[in-house]
């Protein structure tokens, strides 16, 4: 049991549930209310493999992460390693490789090869990037955080690409298509940027363990005060466009949608950039992190009300 445990800690099991939640609420509140009874046969069981297939692959990410982090995890956060105390190195990366062929197989079962064949060969390349990003770009300045982002948003476009056909990807088909279009990038550029402002904040959380081994995130390169003033932009940002968004919104009547979004999204995220600057220390960091990553969690349950409004 001490073994299961480990191991489900080491996967990130609140995060793969993120991810899993994150699929079900866009299959089943949004492409299902707007395509109604235009479904084709087989969805369901597609649908059920790229999310099985985006969970296995996101935990061989995230252990392969850990496996490339042990000497800064001694530094930044020693209490939560499992790696080396419970789960052995050469274990670690046996289940890397297990999880992500598994995941690639079941994106080939999920995917007609000459129709979807892009679709496979990005999760592959996910695969390959993912361990690019633990063993070397998240330690460079910037591009460790964009990966990561792009990576957020892409467990919402999978989807997307799965159900529209490419020529039509771009909101160029039916008025249907264009609706899921602009919906879908929606929630796929608030989850990149959001993903970007929590990267960061995580950046300065973790800085020290950084630091000491070598790596040049934006706090060790830029400095804490340049990197506040960063997610500052971009939280404003952020803010700004679901501003407008409700504002658009209100003109439908979507009363309920826009209370929440108000309440539960935008104030947080204000709160946030209230706080972003008193922050100076790495729990006051981990605070902010997890108020951010809970700002993600609100923005992707508004996903319920396109069920009752579409």
């Amino acid at each position: 049991m001490r073994w299961v445990a480990a191991f489900l800690k080491l996967v990130r099991l609140p995060n793969l549930f993120f991810i899993a939640l994150t699929q079900f609420l866009f299959q089943f509140c949004i492409y299902q209310p707007l395509f109604r009874d235009l479904i084709p046969g087989g969805d369901m069981r597609q649908f059920i493999l790229i999310v099985l297939a985006s969970l296995l692959i996101g935990a061989a990410g995230y252990i392969i992460n850990d496996y490339f982090d042990l000497n800064i995890d001694e530094v930044n956060k020693p209490d939560r390693m499992v790696i080396g105390k419970i789960i052995s190195r050469r274990w670690a990366i046996a289940w890397h490789f297990i999880l992500s062929a598994a995941g690639l197989i079941l994106t080939f079962l999920a995917f007609p090869f000459l129709e979807k064949w892009y679709l496979i060969l990005i999760n592959a390349f996910t695969i390959a990037l993912l361990w690019f990003y633990s063993a070397s770009f998240k330690r460079k300045l910037l591009i460790g955080n964009v990966v990561i982002s792009l990576l957020t948003a892409w467990v919402i476009l999978v989807l997307f690409y799965s159900k529209i056909p490419l020529a039509h990807a771009f909101g160029s088909g039916n008025a249907t298509e264009h609706k899921f279009f602009r919906i879908t990038f929606l929630y796929a550029g608030f989850a990149f940027i959001s993903s970007l402002i929590r990267e960061a904040v995580k950046d300065m959380e973790d800085r020290e363990g950084d630091e000491k081994h070598g790596c040049r995130t934006m706090p060790i390169a830029w400095g804490a005060n340049a990197v506040k003033i960063y997610v500052a932009v971009l939280l404003a940002a952020l803010i700004i466009i679901l501003v407008i968004i409700q504002i658009y919104v209100l003109q439908f009547r979507w009363w309920w949608p826009v209370l929440y979004s108000v309440a539960l999204i935008i104030i947080p995220l204000v709160y946030i950039l209230l706080k972003l600057f008193r922050a100076n220390s790495a729990p006051g960091f981990h605070l902010l992190s997890n108020r951010i990553k809970l700002a993600m969690l609100t923005g992707v349950l508004s996903m319920i009300f396109f069920y009752f409004y579409l």
